[in-house]
């Protein structure tokens, strides 16, 4: 892993990037942060990708524009992603979408495991403890804090390593099968339409009790 990470921001860069990925090999892992808490929308404002023999890739989809290159690169790949329906949206509205996916989330439950969060599956089958104090940061800040990167970094690195034990467990559980029908399913679900008044999600928003500081 590498110790300083660099934020892709120029489609230079992007182009670059999307060369590597392209000469990767197996499923490609990816995450996006938000800054739901923060801001109304629900856009992406960092993306994340790794994959075999190409390494990790940390995007700015606020600066990179469209993503069609990267798209026809790994549209008909298997895209491991941990609670796909979390991140499926944000990455569709920058055109990133999958035709399969492998859901560590959604796998780690139907194999009954008694803590699906990342870092607990990553524990219990890797043994290596992820620190997740950046989960609920505000990822639209610029610049971002290297701490920041590394953490949304070892989101994507670790990944295709989980998916493959688990992907090990569901076949000895006789679970394949379900598990392929259930990340399928995933990917045709049909949007939430967006909420009505996204302000009521913003973080804090409870503490405020005058009218004058619920209508600013």
């Amino acid at each position: 892993m590498a110790d300083e990470f660099r934020v892709i921001e120029t489609r230079e860069a992007y182009g670059e990037a999307v060369e590597r990925i392209a000469g990767g090999v197996g499923p490609v892992a990816v995450d996006a942060e938000r800054a739901s808490g923060f801001r109304y929308s629900q856009r992406a404002y960092l993306i994340q990708l790794f994959r075999r023999d190409a390494g990790t890739f940390l995007f700015d989809p606020t600066t990179i524009g469209g993503f069609d290159e990267l798209q026809s690169v790994i549209r008909d790949e298997e895209w491991v992603l941990h609670a796909a329906s979390q991140d499926l949206a944000c990455l569709r509205e920058v055109g990133l979408d999958p035709a399969a996916i492998f859901d560590t989330e959604l796998a780690a439950r139907l194999l009954g495991m008694p803590r699906v969060g990342l870092a607990s599956v990553v524990e219990e089958l890797l043994d290596i403890r992820l620190a997740k104090e950046h989960s609920a940061a505000d990822w639209s800040t610029r610049p971002l804090p290297q701490s920041w990167l590394r953490y949304a970094a070892l989101d994507v690195e670790l990944l295709v390593d989980v998916r493959d034990r688990l992907a090990e467990r569901l076949v000895d559980a006789g679970k394949e099968e379900i598990a392929r029908q259930e990340f399928d399913a995933t990917v045709h679900r049909e949007a939430k339409p967006p909420a009505a008044e996204p302000w009521r999600r913003l973080s804090g928003i409870h503490a405020l009790r005058s009218p004058r500081n619920l209508a600013v």
